[in-house]
């Protein structure tokens, strides 16, 4: 099969790696990001081109903004899609926009799915990716063979585009705020007189386990920032939680206090490209204290 992926990022570039080891055609056009040395692929000029040689055109790119022009914008994907190609959108982006760009492409004669992803740079690269997909069941399973080949959990959301989309932002609102409960429970033990490193590890036997405790709390206490998922990424997709609620009328307090912590850590210099565990670092300026300010061992 002839694929089109667009957006050869952190995640876009493994994804597409293991595309071609399937057997797969991968043709590109070069975005902010330049080819992997290691990716065969055919190179084009415009998103256009892309489209009208493949059978798939698959855009995995950072926001919004950046997914609308690559599809819809001058010499985008949409100039050039011959009807029947089926379009994925694996970007994590707003479910209203989605649902207009899908119905740009069904007027085109063209299929769309939306289908977002969670297991950031080590899931893309192991294949093992969690992936929310909405649109038209036919259309999930013409891809199927190709998510099976990135994903393990693979879901049909509903057949309504913007299902997978909706399922994303409400990961990220689930791990925001356990991200930020993580934080707020080793700052309070830490500047109680607790080691945190021992308070998470008691943690960790108890109801309190997650994953978020045994990575991202690991993370705060070694100070360990290098990204992983940028704060920025993340303050995005709370943006767009946010952005959402409003549209439907419903109330999200903690989401809402969350996005204010990660904005007031991409203020931090350099806060914005570190991982979003940082978001610790917000509560530690809050408290007068930070987890290393101890006696124990960190």
């Amino acid at each position: 099969m002839k694929i089109g992926f667009i957006g050869l990022g952190v995640m876009g570039a493994p994804m597409a790696r293991h595309l071609a080891k399937a057997g797969h055609e991968i043709v590109t056009v070069l975005n902010r990001s330049p080819l992997p040395a290691d990716l065969a692929a055919k190179v084009l000029a415009t998103a256009s081109q892309v489209a009208g040689q493949s059978d798939v055109v698959i855009t995995m790119l950072p926001d919004t903004p950046d997914v609308e022009r690559v599809l819809l914008g001058p010499d985008g994907v949409l100039d050039g899609i011959a009807p029947g190609a089926l379009v994925i959108d694996m970007s994590s982006i707003s479910p209203i926009a989605t649902a207009r760009f899908a119905a740009r492409f069904r007027e085109a004669g063209a299929h769309y799915l939306d289908a977002p992803v969670s297991g950031g740079e080590v899931g893309a690269k192991a294949a093992s990716l969690t992936i929310m997909v909405g649109g038209p069941r036919q259309d999930f399973e013409r891809a199927l063979p190709l998510f099976e080949t990135l994903g393990k959990n693979i879901t049909l959301i509903g057949e309504a585009n913007g299902a997978g989309q909706t399922c994303k932002i409400a990961n990220q609102i689930i791990v925001a705020l356990n991200i930020e409960a993580v934080a707020e429970a080793l700052v309070f033990a830490s500047k109680a007189g607790c080691d945190p490193v021992q308070v998470r590890t008691a943690l960790l036997g108890g109801f309190a386990a997650s994953r978020v405790l045994e990575v991202h709390g690991e993370r705060m206490t070694t100070r360990a920032f290098a990204p992983g998922f940028r704060i920025r990424l993340h303050q995005k997709d709370l943006g767009l939680a946010l952005e959402s609620a409003r549209s439907l009328g419903v109330s999200l307090p903690n989401t809402a206090s969350t996005q204010e912590l990660m904005n007031a850590c991409a203020a931090m210099e350099g806060g914005a490209e570190a991982d979003h565990s940082s978001l610790v670092r917000a509560l530690e300026m809050l408290s007068g204290h930070t987890l290393t300010n101890l006696k124990g061992t960190n």
